[in-house]
């Protein structure tokens, strides 16, 4: 006579929905671990944008002393080349007539392991066409020869 089992059929659809939670749990906590171990990169671009006579040009920002090249982040979604267009266009007040060229990139180890910067080249930049898009950001714009740059240049 075949036995009976330990578990009555009724309680079957009670342990498969168990179970599918428990799967459910188990992939979302090996996703949760995933992020949080996995490198994340950091991508930054910066601009080093000549005019005609060489000189290059350099912003000083509201929040940190020194004049640098202007540059920022990439947004998701968006091309490095573009974001160093955008940012000529937001820091420095100025539009590139030509995509610019990448000239080579760098690790930012001081903000960890996995920030990285890459650095385009313009040349023939001519502007600035109109202020920087916001002057709570940046406090001053200019072009300098490179023997002649201003003290605090970074």
């Amino acid at each position: 006579m075949p036995q009976e089992p330990d578990h009555p059929s009724s309680d079957l659809p009670a342990r498969r929905g168990t179970l599918t939670r428990l799967h459910l749990l188990a992939g979302q906590t090996a996703s949760l671990a995933m992020d949080l171990f996995r490198p994340r990169l950091s991508l930054g671009v910066r601009l080093l944008a000549l005019d005609d006579l060489g000189r290059v040009l350099l912003v000083r920002h509201s929040y940190v002393p020194g004049w640098h090249l202007p540059g920022g982040g990439v947004e998701p979604g968006e091309t490095a080349r573009a974001a160093a267009m955008r940012e000529a266009r937001e820091e420095g007040g100025i539009d590139l007539a030509e995509p610019p060229e990448l000239f080579h990139v760098y690790a930012n180890r001081a903000l960890g392991r996995h920030d990285h910067v890459l650095l385009f080249l313009a040349r023939g930049v001519a502007g600035p066409t109109r202020p920087p898009a916001s002057r709570l950001e940046i406090r001053e714009t200019g072009f300098f020869a490179p023997g002649a740059l201003p003290e605090e240049t970074t």
